[in-house]
C-alpha cells in the first residue's frame, strides 16, 4: 500500500493500566497482547492504516482520510470490546484521532501534529474514542448510522499549548459514560500550569530522564545558560507527572523577585496558603506541606540562591512527601540534590538534503513548527539554510524582540541573519 502523505489523520492507540496487567498477570498478559494486537492490526489494514509505529502495546497509525480513521477506529474498538478477555488481562484500549500536516521520513511520521496526536490519547480513558477539532469537522458528513461525535468542550492538553476541542465517537456498540477527561482543567488534577503560547516540541529523551529523576530523587534542579530551556523543559516535566493523587503540581515564579524573604512568600501565594498570626511564612508552609504530596516547581532561582537553597533544605526535611523540581543556572548545592543539565537540542548532520530528513533534529523541528505559527513555509529549497541558522544557534539561545502577540519575531543573540527572524520562538 502507498504510505499517507501531507496532511494525514492519525490514529494512536494504547493499552490502559497495561504496566498493572503486566505485573499483576504476565503470562494472560502475553496472550491477551497477541489478540490485541490482531484485533488492531485487521482493523487497520481493512480500513487502508499505515501502521508507522508500535511501542509495547501501543499502535501510531497513519490514515489518507478522517473518514477511514474513525471507521479503523469504530471497528477496533467493537472487536475488542467482544473479545472474553481473561479476568486478570481485561484489554481496555484508549485511541485519539488528530489531522495535521506530517514530515514523512524512512516510514516514519514527525511534526507538530504527531505530538498533538499523542497528547491527546493521554487525556482519554480505555475504551474511549476522542477526536480533535479540526478532525471532527472533517467528519461531519460521516454517516450517524455508523457513529455520531459528542462535543466535550475545550480542554488543555499537557503541551501546554492551545487548548484543543475534543470529540468522543459515540456508537450504539461502544460504551458511551466516562470519567472526566485527564486533561490540566481537570479539579483531579490540582495545578496552576500556565497555558503557553506554543506547544512543546521534541526533547523526548530529556522529558523521560528527567521524570526518571524526580520519582527516584526529592530534589531536582535543572541548569544551563539562559535559552537553554530549563523551564519550559521542567513544566512538561510538571504537567506529565500529575497523576491524580496528591495535592497535585505547583509552579512558583521567582523571576521577577529581588528579595530574599520573599521566597517562602511566593510559594504560598502559588500555593493558595493564608499567612498565620504570629507565625513566620516558611514556619506556614511546613506545617501546610507536612502531610501533602506535593511537586514544587520553583522557576529561576539563580538570583535568589541562598533563599532558595535554605527553603528547599528546610522543606526536605520536614516535609516527608514533597518533592522539588526547580531551574537555576548552577546548582542550590544542598544534601539530596541530583543536578540535570540541560543539553541543547538536538542540531542536524552535515549530509541532510530535506527538510524531511533535517526534522530528526529537535532544533530543526522547533524551528519549523514556529515558522508555520507566523505563515512561514519552508521547503526543501530552504534546508541548508535552516540547518545553518539551527547549528549557529546551537539548538539554544532564542530570545523574544518586543513587540505584541502575534508579531513577535525571534533573534538569535549571536547571529544578525535577518531571515532568522522570521519565525516565532
Amino acid at each position: 500500500m502507498s504510505i499517507p502523505s501531507g496532511t494525514v489523520t492519525l490514529l494512536f492507540s494504547d493499552i490502559e493500566g497495561s504496566t498493572f496487567l503486566w505485573e499483576n498477570a504476565p503470562e494472560e498478559m502475553a496472550v491477551a497482547l497477541e489478540r490485541h494486537d490482531h484485533v488492531m492490526r485487521h482493523a487497520m489494514d481493512a480500513n487502508g492504516g499505515y501502521v508507522f509505529k508500535t511501542v509495547g502495546d501501543a499502535f501510531c497509525v497513519a490514515f489518507s482520510t478522517a473518514h477511514d480513521a474513525l471507521r479503523a477506529a469504530l471497528e477496533s474498538q467493537r472487536s475488542l470490546a467482544s473479545e472474553p478477555w481473561p479476568p486478570d488481562a481485561l484489554i481496555n484500549a484508549r485511541m485519539a484521532l488528530h489531522t495535521g500536516i506530517c514530515q514523512e521520513r524512512d516510514g516514519d511520521y514527525f511534526g507538530p501534529a504527531v505530538n498533538r496526536t499523542a497528547r491527546l490519547m493521554g487525556i482519554a480513558h480505555g475504551g474511549q474514542v476522542i477526536v480533535s477539532g479540526v478532525t471532527a469537522e472533517l467528519l461531519s458528513d460521516f454517516p450517524p448510522d455508523e457513529g455520531m461525535l459528542r462535543d466535550l468542550g475545550q480542554h488543555r492538553l499537557r503541551d501546554l499549548g492551545r487548548p484543543e476541542h475534543v470529540w468522543q465517537l459515540q456508537s450504539p456498540s461502544l460504551r458511551e459514560e466516562f470519567p472526566s477527561l485527564k486533561s490540566l482543567d481537570n479539579p483531579e488534577l490540582p495545578n496552576n500550569l500556565p497555558e503557553l503560547l506554543s506547544s512543546f516540541v521534541g526533547r523526548d529523551e530529556e522529558l523521560e530522564e528527567v521524570r526518571t529523576l524526580i520519582d527516584q530523587n526529592r530534589l531536582v534542579t535543572l541548569t544551563g545558560a539562559g535559552g537553554s530551556g530549563k523551564t519550559r523543559l521542567a513544566m512538561q516535566s510538571a504537567a506529565e507527572l500529575l497523576d491524580g493523587q496528591g495535592e497535585g503540581v505547583w509552579l512558583v515564579e521567582l523571576a521577577s523577585i529581588n528579595d530574599d524573604a520573599m521566597v517562602p512568600l511566593a510559594v504560598a501565594s502559588a500555593l493558595g496558603i493564608q499567612e498565620m498570626m504570629e507565625v513566620s511564612p516558611l514556619e506556614t508552609l511546613i506545617s501546610a506541606l507536612s502531610n501533602q504530596r506535593v511537586l514544587l516547581l520553583l522557576d529561576n532561582c539563580e538570583h535568589l540562591i541562598g533563599a532558595c537553597s535554605k527553603f528547599a533544605d528546610e522543606v526536605l526535611r520536614n516535609c516527608a512527601r514533597v518533592h522539588i523540581l526547580a531551574t537555576s543556572r548552577e546548582p542550590l548545592g544542598i544534601e539530596g540534590e541530583r543536578v540535570y543539565r540541560v543539553p541543547s537540542m538536538s542540531l542536524p548532520g552535515d549530509d541532510v538534503e530535506t527538510l524531511a530528513d533535517a526534522t530528526a533534529s529537535d532544533a530543526v523541528a522547533l524551528f519549523l513548527g514556529r515558522a508555520r505559527e507566523v505563515d512561514f513555509t519552508a521547503n526543501d529549497d530552504d534546508v541548508g539554510l535552516v540547518s545553518s541558522i539551527c547549528v549557529r544557534l546551537d539548538g539554544t539561545r532564542w530570545r523574544w524582540n518586543s513587540r505584541p502577540r502575534g508579531s513577535r519575531r525571534c533573534r538569535s543573540r549571536n547571529s544578525t541573519n535577518d531571515w532568522t527572524s522570521a519565525f516565532a520562538c
